[in-house]
């Protein structure tokens, strides 16, 4: 995410369109590109949404945020079409996955807030209302449950969301 601080008053027509074809478009392209040839083998989309679908930081990500839920939108509405014709549709949320990427913001606000690595890591967390489990989700973690899910293990699963978030998400 690239998107200024300051929330929606400083975010402009570009910033939002940039976040929809980043976190929507890409989604639909890629589908609408791969479904002819999916339906013959009976396969199975998964759609990386986000936490921030329903938990937006409304100073930093609006956006990004909006445009993971219209996703999450999207994708329930897919899951209708194209599940009677054997495409399973399933969404992945995902809290902080501490990736090579999220390494670097930690780095960069500990660098800002004069503190080390664990210091701004909590942080991070703190500022996500904390993470139960008590660290991020590790990026193996996020693609065990993507494998699992687009395995003949989940035959059954379509048209749902698996939050992995470590318990960040205060509500059911």
């Amino acid at each position: 995410m690239s998107a200024p601080a300051g929330g929606f008053a400083v975010l402009d027509d570009r910033e939002w369109q940039r976040a929809l074809d980043l976190n929507l478009f890409a989604a639909v392209r890629l589908d609408r590109a791969l479904l002819p040839s999916m339906l013959e083998q009976r396969s199975v989309i998964v759609h990386i949404t986000s936490i921030q679908s329903r938990l937006p930081l409304p100073e930093a990500t609006i956006a990004y945020a909006a445009a993971k839920a219209a996703l999450a939108n999207y994708s329930k509405g897919l899951s209708k079409k194209v599940s009677p014709k054997g495409i399973r549709v399933v969404r992945v949320s995902p809290g902080w996955v501490e990736t090579d990427g999220a390494v670097g913001l930690v780095n960069e606000l500990a660098a800002k807030q004069g503190t080390d690595y664990d210091g701004a890591r909590k942080i991070l967390m703190d500022s996500l209302g904390g993470i139960p489990i008590g660290r991020p989700a590790r990026p193996s973690e996020v693609a065990d449950l993507v494998a699992f899910l687009a395995s003949p293990r989940a035959a059954s699963i379509t048209g749902t969301e698996y939050v992995i978030d470590g318990g960040t998400v205060p509500t059911v």
